[in-house]
């Protein structure tokens, strides 16, 4: 479903991206681990057409990403759903505003439709009912899966996760990792997580990638990550 071919990119004189290539299969969830600083962040953009590669490309779907401009580009991105860091929610709107906006810029569909669509994904998160709620009458972990709620109420098929656990406590973070794990059983969805956070990885990665200093140090199924004896890899899993 994404295929990233020997991606380069640098800022000046910085390298960022330094020769990456990975590919995640459709249906599968893709974790790219990394320290501050190791390039996950620009990766992720490149994805979705936000930069442009210095040589290499992005492909998804069959897609050549970097050679799309204007309605072209905007067109694919409509496979993409993207949790922010942050849950991103419009402080003036409610609860169920801030879900039904996609709905409303991107569909036809009626208000009887959209209103039943954001319930339906509010059951789906377990927050049934808070539709009037303001965004600052929320914990930060409800608030993330609000933000996760906007974005699959569009049904993406791509779905790319910026640090969705950051900030948050160990019990409020597996909520949001089984609800990643959900999402791309009951809907297939293919997943790009990327994160510096390691038991959100080890919960609902199919493959994991750690990148060090631009490059793809390793790569490989949750158990193989979990078994390599790659120094830099052991250090960042286990300390």
């Amino acid at each position: 479903m994404i295929q990233v071919v020997d991606l380069h990119r640098s800022f000046g004189d910085h390298v960022v991206l330094n020769g990456i290539s990975i590919e995640v299969e459709r249906g599968t969830t893709f974790v790219v681990l990394g320290g501050s600083g190791s390039g996950k962040t620009v990766l992720m953009k490149h994805v979705i057409g936000l930069l442009r590669p210095d040589s290499g490309t992005v492909l998804v779907d069959g897609i050549e990403i970097p050679k799309l401009e204007g309605r072209a580009l905007t067109e694919a991105r409509r496979m993409f759903g993207m949790v922010f860091q942050g849950a991103a929610l419009f402080d003036s709107m409610t609860v169920g505003e801030n879900i039904a906006f996609p709905l409303e810029q991107h569909t036809d569909l009626s208000e009887a439709e959209i209103r039943a669509r954001v319930a339906e994904v509010l059951s789906w998160i377990d927050l049934e009912g808070i539709e009037d709620k303001l965004p600052s009458e929320l914990s930060g972990g409800m608030q993330k899966r609000v933000g996760l709620a906007r974005t699959v109420v569009v049904k993406p098929e791509i779905v790319i996760y910026d640090e969705p656990t950051t900030g948050l406590d160990p019990l409020t973070s597996d909520t949001i990792s089984e609800l990643i794990r959900r999402l791309q059983h009951e809907q297939q969805v293919t997943s790009l997580v990327v994160t510096h956070d390691v038991r959100c990885a080890f919960r609902v990665a199919d493959r994991v990638a750690l990148l060090d200093e631009g490059r793809v140090l390793v790569e490989g199924s949750l158990e193989e990550i979990k078994s390599s004896s790659v120094p830099k890899l052991r250090a960042f899993l286990y300390g």
